[in-house]
């Protein structure tokens, strides 16, 4: 079995889309074995401890240096025999020195269809708003690999959402979790999980 650790911030709704996936039997090659939080007031510590998960809390303000912020976080990673990290609403960039360790083994969900509204400053909300201002008709959701340049990975699956007359960045926000990351995030963690055993 696949050891998947989940990376989050915040509330943790798409760590939610994967316990419940892992549940449906969705997800059969993977096992959510731990979460880590880059905040202690993350209610995604809530939803791990419900579903019996293992959690760490990583501030980043404990660390000086992005580098060992990076090389604390490898540790628990290894400590846990993690095979694939998943960020879900992860809102640290990480490092050469982590990328390097997980070449191809790190998932990122970004709220637009990527190369459109990402990079450095795109997340949450920002995204949302961004569509709207730019009066783009169609956005969506991208499930990619992570390398050095912020959303720069390959792509593994996207998901179109229509635009409404009437959306607010929230109402988009919602919208492109529902009809898009809580379907392809979950997906995508079986579809790398399943090669990663394959290839074993």
């Amino acid at each position: 079995m696949i050891k998947v650790a989940v990376l989050v911030s915040g509330g943790g709704t798409n760590l939610q889309a994967i316990i419940d996936a892992e549940k449906a039997g969705i997800i059969t090659s993977g096992k959510i074995s731990l979460v880590v939080a880059s905040r202690s007031d993350a209610y995604a510590l809530t939803r791990a401890e419900n579903a019996g998960i293992p959690s760490a809390v990583l501030r980043r303000k404990d660390y000086a240096d992005p580098k060992e912020y990076d090389a604390a976080l490898l540790k628990v990673l290894k400590d846990n025999e993690i095979d694939l990290v998943v960020m879900a609403g992860f809102l640290s960039i990480v490092g050469e020195e982590l990328i390097e360790a997980y070449r191809d083994r790190i998932l990122n969900i970004h709220p637009s269809l990527l190369p459109s509204f990402g990079g450095q400053g795109f997340y949450g909300l920002k995204v949302h708003e961004a569509a709207l201002e730019r009066g783009v008709k169609v956005t969506g959701a991208t499930v990619h690999f992570v390398n050095e340049i912020p959303d720069g990975g390959k792509i593994l699956f996207q998901k179109a959402v229509e635009i409404r007359e009437d959306d607010t960045p929230e109402t988009l926000q919602r919208r492109v979790m529902e009809e898009a990351e809580w379907i392809l995030l979950p997906a995508a963690v079986e579809k790398v999980s399943k090669d990663l055993a394959n290839a074993r």
